[in-house]
């Protein structure tokens, strides 16, 4: 006898069953982990309710009032495997997005370096010259054009400084976005490479708040700062780049481990910081030198050792800076 049972809604119209097989079957279905969701716009042919449900496990769609079966072979639409470790890894066969960072947009495709068939057999020499030469001119065709051969070279200095900073995806897709806005604009011919890379970094970096100076993209690209920011002037005043204004805040952190200071002249350091803020005192001012002066304060109330000397070589900004900065802050911790 064929009886279909559904969990929670058990409707049998018995015939004399044993107590342990209903028992042993009750226990089965209990077992089972379904997954249901509710079916909308469609009625039973039973009684008649649109309370319908999917049991993705096994296939069926049923009545969440009654539990009459309507259908038992349902299409699975989802994944063809299941993952059940991390070792199996991403199987999907979407392939990687695309991204502004590759040249193509990561939508081209390109020969594989395994010298073997579709049967796994190793090529002929004959054969393995042949292909070399196809990736060879299908890496040309590539960057056919000045242009993507300009683009190319670009986006993988971006790479290297990436690397060299410790600069996160975000900020170097929004390089990239900002240097193919200047090939746009005809801003790249006759200029440097390395500096409109730079400038590029620089802005995404203050775009994305990130605490990067001048002198630190410079020095990762090892180019002079000024024609950094002479770089910067061009594609900011060309593309009306909207830069939001440096927050001191985001390098206290920075400055505060290089210069190895404790957890509390950090805290300290922002207190300052956040009553310069509400005066006013911090607009106009170089974010770095501000925050200098607020941590080399906050080592002389908490008592820690530390020499403006120290401070200015993990700040980048000299110690003539930090002594005018501490000046106007002092000011406002007397009042």
């Amino acid at each position: 006898m064929r009886i279909t049972l559904r969990l929670s809604y058990i409707q049998i119209t018995c015939i004399q069953l044993d107590k342990t097989i209903i028992t042993q079957m009750t226990n089965t279905i209990c077992d089972l982990m379904m997954t249901e969701a509710i079916v909308s716009q469609r009625r039973c042919p039973s009684c008649g309710k649109t309370k319908i449900l999917s049991d993705e496990n096994t296939g069926e769609l049923f009545c969440g009032s009654c539990g009459f079966v309507i259908t038992e072979k349902l299409a699975d639409t989802g994944a063809e495997w299941r993952s059940f470790s991390q070792d199996e890894g991403n199987r999907a066969r979407t392939g990687a997005g695309t991204s502004l960072t590759m040249h193509d947009m990561g939508l081209s495709t390109v020969i594989g370096s395994v010298n073997k068939d579709a049967t796994g057999k190793p090529l002929s020499s004959a054969m393995k010259s042949s292909i070399e030469r196809l990736r060879t001119w299908d890496s040309r065709t590539q960057a056919h054009s000045s242009s993507d051969r300009n683009l190319r070279q670009a986006l993988n200095e971006m790479d290297k400084i990436k690397d060299k900073l410790a600069l996160t995806n975000a900020v170097i897709e929004k390089a990239a976005y900002i240097y193919r806005k200047a090939m746009e604009k005809k801003l790249i011919r006759g200029r440097s490479i390395h500096g409109l890379v730079a400038a590029c970094v620089y802005a995404a970096c203050r775009n994305t708040e990130t605490p990067r100076t001048l002198d630190d993209i410079a020095k990762g690209i090892n180019i002079r700062r000024k024609d950094v920011a002479r770089c910067y002037r061009l594609i900011f005043r060309e593309l009306e780049l909207k830069i939001p204004v440096p927050d001191p805040l985001k390098g206290v952190s920075r400055i505060a481990s290089l210069a190895e200071l404790s957890e509390k002249t950090k805290r300290k350091a922002v207190e300052i910081l956040n009553k310069a803020r509400k005066v006013g005192m911090i607009a106009g001012k170089d974010p770095m030198g501000i925050a200098a002066a607020a941590l080399y304060i906050a080592c002389i109330s908490n008592g820690e050792n530390k020499s403006q000397k120290e401070i200015s070589i993990a700040s980048g900004v000299t110690e003539v800076t930090i002594r005018n900065r501490c000046a106007g802050l002092r000011t406002i911790l007397d009042t």
